[in-house]
């Protein structure tokens, strides 16, 4: 039952790649802010990282519509890059800077990060991974 909640409670977008890089390079967005989110592991001591300073994206679900999705630690990023290899990376400490999107692949783990070259991706898609992080 737990299994059949969570393929259908995430809720997966796409985007093109040419507007996830403008919507990514507007003017100050490449600055990060420290933030701090509930830790689900251990719920005395919460989880401080860098975020990116965007506020929403604007995405499209299943059916083609237009989706504002607002900035969250619950949204992961999956990256399908030309070559067929898949990423998955934090939305939230995505930036882009000179034509390259650089994000973390755990909160945890905060040296795991990843660079990819934006000319080569062929997909990227957001999901609202629907787990129990929020900002404090």
């Amino acid at each position: 039952m737990g299994i059949l909640f969570l393929l259908f409670s995430c809720k997966t977008y796409t985007i093109p790649v040419d507007s996830f890089r403008e919507q990514m390079t507007k003017s100050g967005s490449e600055k990060l802010r420290e933030v701090e989110i509930n830790n689900p592991i251990n719920t005395i001591k919460n989880i401080k990282y860098e975020a990116n300073s965007i506020k929403s994206i604007t995405v499209f679900d299943k059916k083609g519509d237009k989706i504002k999705l607002e900035n969250s630690p619950k949204l992961e990023m999956r990256i399908t890059r030309k070559n067929g290899k898949k990423h998955i990376l934090l939305f939230d400490t995505v930036i882009v800077k000179n034509d390259t999107l650089k994000g973390a692949r755990s909160r945890l783990l905060q040296n795991l990060t990843r660079e990819i070259a934006l000319s080569d991706v062929e997909k990227i898609e957001i999901q609202d991974s629907g787990k129990v992080y929020k900002y404090q």
